[in-house]
């Protein structure tokens, strides 16, 4: 077994759903002018941060002197079936991911035993950087370089095996290991995404606007949601993934197989009530472990005002 072997059968082995290798040289540099696009569009809402680094991330070379691969994990998210208890109080619905522990720290976790191990068989001083959401690194790019799958029209990696519910991490390294080829298939006769989008952000013509996705607005976005676009939240509290479950892919894939990905089935949908009383330290003792604490609790706060107004309408409407 080769070293490239050897390390995708630890990560396998480490709780991974997917391993691949990408070489570390620049992704096509179409995708970068299709980026840049993208972004003098104004269709990347107010996520700056996207504007600097453009060629460090299309370029992982860049983030480490003298890279030669790309190491990319998958870990597959989507929930266990539970019973669903209908709530008893107007509560709030959150996107599956959101709903496990913090994905950064328990992937980050995994990747550092994965660069000890790899530090164990080579017995050389490795250079490396582990990137999970961290780095200014086009990762979805990436996974598709190295075989993990294909960009979809609802803007996520979608493996034709585990669907289109997976968490991304990467190890840049300066080891010379053998590159996976990219997968051929692609979605290109379906457009179920396309058409169940609740406010139009994914476009007939492949581009997305992040202005209008409930994703960004609810998770990312700092400031007042325009009043056309908040009744369309309905009573998504934190993030959108109708896009993701309507997905043929998605459903034909299995479930979270990682009993250590700990998944907390009461996060599937929040006492919106309760959210507005949360103070910043009860805030920050409910999701300790949970990447809702990284939005904030001001703008949960702002969300679920959003959404009890959109319930009461909703009410109203039922008794008139």
């Amino acid at each position: 077994m080769n070293l490239t072997d050897k390390i995708k059968h630890k990560a396998l082995d480490s709780g991974f759903d997917l391993v691949g290798v990408a070489d570390a040289l620049s992704i096509d540099s179409r995708q970068i002018e299709i980026f840049r696009s993208w972004l003098e569009s104004g269709l990347a809402g107010r996520m700056d941060y996207l504007h600097r680094d453009i060629e460090k991330r299309f370029n992982p070379a860049e983030l480490v002197r003298n890279a030669r691969s790309v190491i990319v994990v998958g870990l597959n998210f989507k929930p266990p079936k539970c019973p669903s208890a209908v709530p008893t109080v107007p509560s709030g619905k959150v996107v599956s991911y959101a709903r496990y522990e913090d994905y950064h720290t328990f992937i980050k976790k995994r990747l550092l035993e994965l660069v000890e191990y790899i530090c164990s068989v080579t017995s050389q001083d490795l250079r490396y950087k582990i990137c999970v959401d961290s780095e200014p690194l086009a990762e979805r790019s990436v996974a598709v370089k190295a075989g993990l799958g294909f960009i979809g029209k609802n803007q996520m990696l979608i493996n034709p095996e585990l669907g289109c519910q997976i968490l991304l991490g990467e190890i840049i390294t300066d080891l010379n290991l053998q590159p996976d080829k990219p997968i051929t298939q692609d979605c290109s006769n379906c457009k179920k995404c396309i058409e169940i989008c609740p406010t139009g952000a994914l476009m007939p013509d492949g581009q997305f606007d992040a202005n209008k996705c409930i994703n960004y607005l609810t998770i990312e976005y700092k400031g007042e949601i325009p009043p056309e676009t908040a009744v369309k939240i309905e009573n998504r509290l934190f993030g959108c993934e109708d896009c993701i479950l309507v997905c043929p892919y998605h459903n034909k894939a299995p479930d979270c197989k990682n009993a250590q990905f700990e998944y907390y089935p009461d996060r599937a949908e929040l006492d919106l009530q309760e959210i507005l009383t949360l103070s910043e330290e009860s805030f920050g003792e409910k999701f300790l472990d949970s990447p809702i604490k990284r939005t904030g609790l001001k703008r949960l706060k702002r969300n679920a005002r959003i959404c009890l107004e959109n319930i009461k309408k909703t009410d109203d409407k039922t008794v008139g």
